[in-house]
């Protein structure tokens, strides 16, 4: 298959419309082939409470779409021999970080990240957490030397953003920037 492969995970933090909005630019890219969907049980009930959306609806967002259930640790990008061109998981829970540090892989989330790591491909981490405690910023630390990049959820409103989606879309070119997939957005800072 010709094209990039990215897995997006969405977990049970708030800011699930900053995952959706990331998926959509993924999905709509042309050099993007499939991005692999992944959904934490508490990250289903964020989508279904902030974006009044179902999982089903994200996959039907673009054929390009692919639903991975989070307990299949046999999906083929929990393999390193699978091609994949990074992830991104946004949001990021604290809990989801932690499991990540330590090397758990216990759910498809944190397989996929492992395997990221592990094969040097990029890993974007969009926690979503405050205040941050002492573990939380071990955590990020951790995750940081093993080679992902940690990218709290931060929009910046130098665009002066009008609407919600200004905010989720302006994070979420600075987010395909971090996978090397970079676009053309008339909100980027011009001096």
């Amino acid at each position: 298959m010709s094209g990039k492969r990215f897995t997006v995970a969405i977990t049970g933090a708030s800011g699930s419309a900053f995952g959706v909005a990331t998926l959509r630019r993924l999905a709509a890219n042309d050099l993007v082939a499939e991005v692999a969907l992944l959904i934490s049980p508490t990250g289903r009930r964020c989508l279904a409470d902030e974006c009044r959306m179902k999982v089903e609806d994200l996959g039907e967002l673009s054929p390009k779409i692919k639903h991975h259930d989070e307990r299949n640790l046999g999906a083929a990008i929990s393999s390193g021999s699978h091609r994949a061109d990074g992830m991104v998981v946004i949001p990021c829970s604290a809990g989801a970080l932690g499991r990540i540090a330590s090397g758990i892989s216990e759910s498809l989330v944190s397989r996929a990240a492992d395997v990221c790591l592990k094969e040097r491909n990029p890993l974007v981490l969009c926690l979503r957490e405050t205040p941050l405690n002492r573990i939380h910023l071990e955590n990020m630390l951790r995750v940081h030397d093993a080679g992902a990049i940690v990218m709290p959820i931060m929009p910046g409103f130098y665009t002066k953003p009008s609407t919600f989606d200004d905010i989720y879309d302006t994070f979420a070119t600075r987010v395909l920037d971090q996978l090397g997939i970079s676009e053309d957005d008339p909100r980027r800072w011009k001096g």
